[in-house]
């Protein structure tokens, strides 16, 4: 009896999914691991709303500020800027600075702009509106997905759903603080501006109402420590986030937490200018929309960083500066579902699923062997060693285990002894034409062989379907089940024909198909 290819490839396939199932089996401290799903391990199911018009009007401030900074370099009086209606309007003082305006105004990208005079008004194309809407479904997408990869989370699931719609699962959850900070860390917009306040009207800002504000460019903000207190400022930023390098927390001479921010070059240059030229003035440092800090201006800042104050715990801190580091998000967030999966469903979901996973399998083991007798046995083998090549396989990529990936499993049990039965009653039509067993395996498993491919290949097509359309859940059921695919390509098709080349000579010696078969040899 001598050892064959197909024999030494099966044994390294068993060597190789047994070595790497151990870590997950055992839950040992060392090595690669299955990570367990929400469904298993318990956590946050959480379903998003982006409200994309808001990026929109977020963009078309950010171009109102642009066209204010460019106008104050460069000494060119203009009037009336501000955003209304989708559209950015404002008016040339000096018919002169029209061509200068016109030059800069060329370079905002899919701007379409309107004149009247010394009037204009900017906006946005259609075709730049609709790739705004969808940058900021994307890019709420990135900023979230780093903001819980820096939170120490493991395995969030972060995906689209339709066209507006976040999908995020945070498997692992299990206490409601846990939870609380999560949420917030997600759905805080972490929007940063500077805003300088107008001072000529700030002391009747209490006597003043919003469309009053607006009249004067202006709009009225909370404090954040202090509801009560009203800051008016100026509609348009001097700058946002979008120009922020770094954040990290601080303590101040009082020993509190606080936020330490830096801004990059071009940032630091518009900081610098704005300072120098507004000494003994205020200005209002802007966080989601309320005013945390409106120091007094004492000389020009130069070097691009602030530092933003609050009444802040070290976690608070710690996870605004993770939101700050994250970038900010185009446009806000609303929640449309959330689900919590306690621990105690996770771990009876998990007991469930495995004694369906253990019954199935036992049932399948023994009726292949009181049918097939020792060809059933080989065909246990072989799908023994594919339940661990496919957890080794989760473990080495990092995938993690749902519970419709556990459902996968327990499916592509019934298909890979499905692929065994279709060779063993091949190999059994063979054999009852006495052409020999060497034969009857060639012609068997070559006959197999097709039936066998094209069912595989179509499962692995609608695997992919499912992985590349589906959500988390569905997701995991096409992996384990396309990882169990590939791998009883392996072992029942090239291991098992190897066991059967491996004792050939001692079934045709001992005639006893039975034994080997379930069968009694008839021959035409």
């Amino acid at each position: 009896m001598k050892l064959n290819f197909r024999v030494v490839l099966l044994i390294a396939a068993a060597v190789f999914g047994i070595l790497f199932s151990i870590p997950s089996l055992t839950q040992s401290q060392h090595g690669a691991k299955v990570t367990l799903g929400l469904d298993l391990q318990g956590g946050l199911h959480l379903l998003l709303g982006v409200k994309t018009e808001e990026a929109v009007n977020s963009q078309l401030k950010s171009v109102a500020s642009g066209i204010k900074n460019f106008t104050e370099k460069n000494d060119i009086l203009i009037d009336g800027l501000s955003v209304e209606e989708g559209t950015v309007v404002f008016s040339a003082l000096d018919a002169e600075d029209k061509a200068k305006i016109d030059e800069h105004l060329k370079t905002i990208h899919g701007a379409a702009v309107k004149t009247s005079g010394e009037s204009y008004s900017v906006s946005f194309k259609p075709e730049e509106v609709e790739k705004l809407k969808t940058q900021s479904v994307d890019q709420a997408i990135e900023t979230i997905r780093n903001r819980l990869d820096q939170f120490g989370l493991a395995e969030p699931v972060v995906a689209r759903q339709g066209v507006d719609k976040i999908l995020v699962e945070l498997p692992g959850i299990k206490t409601q603080q846990e939870e609380q900070r999560a949420r917030e860390l997600i759905s805080r917009a972490a929007k940063l501006e500077l805003m300088a306040v107008d001072e000529d009207r700030s002391m009747r800002v209490n006597d003043l109402s919003d469309a009053e504000a607006a009249t004067y460019g202006d709009k009225i903000l909370e404090d954040a420590l202090q509801p009560k207190i009203k800051h008016l400022v100026n509609e348009i930023p001097i700058l946002d986030g979008t120009m922020l390098t770094d954040a990290h927390v601080g303590y101040d001479q009082n020993n509190r937490p606080v936020i330490n921010f830096s801004l990059n070059s071009a940032g630091a240059q518009i900081f610098g200018d704005f300072t120098g030229k507004s000494v003994g003035k205020r200005l209002a440092i802007v966080l989601d929309g309320k005013v945390y800090s409106a120091p007094v201006i004492n000389e020009r800042i130069g070097g691009g960083s602030g530092q933003i104050s609050g009444n802040y715990s070290v976690a608070e801190a710690n996870d605004l500066a993770i939101a700050l580091r994250s970038g900010a998000l185009l446009a806000p967030i609303y929640m449309l579902e959330k689900r919590s999966v306690g621990p105690s469903l996770g771990a009876d979901s998990i007991k469930a699923s495995s004694l369906a996973l253990v019954s199935g399998f036992v049932l399948v083991l023994i009726f292949m062997v009181m049918y097939y007798g020792l060809a059933g046995v080989i065909a246990n083998l072989a799908v023994v060693i594919n339940i661990f090549i496919i957890l080794a396989m989760m473990a080495l990529l990092g995938a993690t285990l749902t519970l419709p990936g556990m459902a996968g499993i327990v499916l592509h049990i019934g298909l890979a002894v499905d692929a065994n039965i279709i060779i063993n009653e091949r190999v059994r039509e063979q054999i009852r034409l006495g052409i020999g067993l060497k034969r009857a395996l060639q012609e068997g498993y070559s006959k197999a062989m097709r039936a066998i491919l094209d069912s595989n290949i179509t499962q692995i097509i609608a695997c992919t379907i499912l992985y590349v359309y589906g959500t988390g859940a569905i997701k995991g059921f096409a992996v384990t089940l396309s990882m169990g695919i590939l791998a009883s390509m392996l072992t029942a098709i090239v291991g098992t024909y190897g066991i059967f080349q491996l004792f050939t000579n001692r079934i045709e010696k001992s005639k006893n198909y039975k034994l080997w078969f379930g069968m009694t040899r008839k021959v035409n």
